[in-house]
C-alpha cells in the first residue's frame, strides 16, 4: 500500500517554502489529517482518504495547469501555488470526522458496521474555512485564496443562495474553475466510496 503521508510531506516540503509553512505542516501532523476520511460516506470515506484525495487533486491540478498554460506554466502558476491549493484545499475537514457504528441490514439481519460521523466544532463554511485555517499560519496569494475558497464550485452552499461571487471569482481567476474541475475529477474518477 502506498504511503500517502510520506508522499504528501515530500511534495509539501519540496514545494511550499513560505513563512509559516513549517508550522502549518506541524499542525497537520498533530491533527487527524493523515488518517481522516475525505467524507462520511461518499468519496474516500476510509482511513487516510483525506490525504489521498488531496494528493489526487494536486496531481490532476499540476497536469491541468501544464496542459492549459503550456511549456512556461511554472512562470504563470508556481509549483508552490499548485502544491498549496492541491494539498491544502480541504484542510477544513481536519478533526471533523469521528469513527462510529451504524445499523445495517445484511442478509436479512441487522448488524453494526463501522462508519464516520461529521462534527464541526468550527462551522465556518467549507472553502472559506480552509482559507481561514491556512491564513492562520501563512499568507496566501489572492489567486490561491480564491482557488481554495471557491473549489466546491456549484456545490458551495453560498452559490445555492443565488449570489454571483462564484462566477465573478471564476472570471477574475481562471485557474479557480480549472482547480474545481480537478477536484471533481479526482472525487468521481480517481476515488471510491
Amino acid at each position: 500500500m502506498a504511503n500517502f503521508k510520506e508522499e504528501f510531506i515530500k511534495i509539501y516540503n519540496d514545494n511550499i517554502q513560505r513563512e509559516g509553512s513549517k508550522e502549518l505542516l506541524e499542525f497537520l501532523e498533530k491533527s487527524d489529517f493523515f488518517v481522516a476520511p475525505a467524507s462520511t460516506q461518499f468519496h474516500s470515506a476510509y482511513e487516510g482518504g483525506l490525504c489521498e484525495h488531496s494528493l489526487n487533486v494536486y496531481r490532476r491540478f499540476a497536469k491541468a495547469i501544464e496542459a492549459e498554460k503550456g511549456k512556461e506554466w511554472a512562470d504563470r502558476v508556481t509549483p508552490e501555488t499548485i502544491a498549496i491549493c492541491g494539498l491544502l484545499h480541504d484542510i477544513c475537514k481536519v478533526d471533523t470526522f469521528k469513527a462510529d457504528v451504524k445499523n445495517k441490514k445484511v442478509d436479512g439481519n441487522w448488524v453494526q458496521v463501522p462508519c464516520y460521523t461529521y462534527e464541526d466544532s468550527l462551522p465556518y463554511g467549507h472553502g472559506e474555512k480552509s482559507v481561514y485555517i491556512i491564513s492562520g499560519f501563512m499568507r496566501l496569494t489572492r489567486e490561491e485564496a480564491m482557488i481554495i475558497n471557491w473549489h466546491m464550485g456549484g456545490f458551495d452552499a453560498r452559490v445555492k443562495g443565488g449570489g454571483y461571487g462564484l462566477s465573478e471569482a471564476y472570471y477574475k481567476f481562471p485557474t479557480a474553475p480549472l482547480f474545481h474541475t480537478c477536484d471533481m475529477l479526482a472525487t468521481y474518477l480517481d476515488e471510491t466510496r
